[in-house]
């Protein structure tokens, strides 16, 4: 073992350069989240959640406020047309930044009643937005603002092309992180319920995506220790890149550990991005770092 890897089968190997460095790029946020990197801009932006603010990363540029305040915006992504998705904790809702810089809400109740502070989200290449929505955001003021539960529980969504919004979840405890295969046959969320419950979920689950954009199965397909899957994406060969406590875990997919990248803060999320998808881009509590690999993320624009 490393410094930086942990090689827990040979086949990790194939995935890493065992001598790519990690490198830091920012420091000084309070909890970094929601990394989105966007190729036609070559930047990454993310969120800095208790600052209420989203930060841009740019190679030439470096590093600049992209949006103060930004409602403790948590997960980010983009859709087919290149927009921004945004889950904002501080007015529990899903948007999207058009082209021209307008934010279009594309979510903030189900049944007339309020969601709970949307978390992460991912696109469909059908134009359907799918999102989980636990509580952290209304817990206390610190993600956001502390309110009470309108729902009856913590569920995950999807929103149709149409608009349309419906439940494709409810049997979790907090779903947190959320990311599809490369063909969208499946879908993997993840249960985060240990932040409040020692006892509670500290896994990632796995369900089929029916044709109708129903689920089905959601059996447990890794459990993350030490540490929670707050965020995750998957390479073009299926493999699931998580965060985790000790730094990044790569599952092969049939859920096995393939092996670590070591990181010194506890991870929060992650993205593939550079023009080629081969660099990976991590938060971590209050930095934000990078470090190239030998696969590519899937490409979801």
């Amino acid at each position: 073992m490393s410094d930086i890897y942990e090689i827990i089968d040979p086949k990790f190997r194939d995935l890493i350069h065992e001598t790519a460095r990690v490198k830091r790029l920012h420091t000084g946020m309070l909890w970094a989240e929601g990394p989105v990197y966007f190729v036609e801009a070559e930047c990454l932006l993310w969120s800095d959640i208790p600052n209420d603010r989203m930060l841009r990363w740019h190679e030439n540029e470096g590093v600049s406020i992209f949006r103060q305040p930004a409602n403790y915006s948590n997960g980010n992504t983009q859709d087919r047309q290149g927009r921004l998705v945004t889950c904002e904790h501080g007015e529990r809702r899903v948007t999207r930044t058009e082209l021209n810089g307008h934010i279009t809400v594309l979510a903030d109740s189900y049944q007339g009643k309020r969601l709970n502070s949307p978390n992460d989200v991912v696109v469909k290449s059908d134009g359907s937005i799918w999102f989980t929505d636990p509580p952290y955001g209304i817990l206390t003021d610190y993600e956001g603002h502390k309110a009470e539960m309108e729902q009856n529980g913590c569920h995950v969504y999807c929103r149709d092309s149409v608009g349309k919004l419906n439940i494709v979840a409810d049997d979790f405890d907090k779903p947190n992180g959320i990311a599809f295969s490369p063909d969208e046959s499946f879908l993997y969320i993840s249960d985060t319920g240990k932040t409040h419950n020692p006892q509670g979920p500290h896994h990632i689950r796995v369900f089929r995506i029916s044709p109708e954009n129903r689920l089905s199965g959601g059996n447990v397909f890794a459990e993350i220790t030490p540490g929670l899957a707050d965020g995750f994406r998957l390479d073009v060969y299926g493999n699931l890149w998580t965060s985790a406590g000790d730094g990044v875990h790569c599952y092969s997919p049939a859920g096995s550990l393939l092996g670590k990248i070591l990181i010194p803060e506890t991870v929060s999320n992650l993205c593939f991005g550079g023009r080629e998808r081969n660099r990976l881009f991590i938060t971590a509590t209050t930095s934000l770092y990078t470090v190239s690999v030998a696969c590519q993320g899937v490409n979801y624009v």
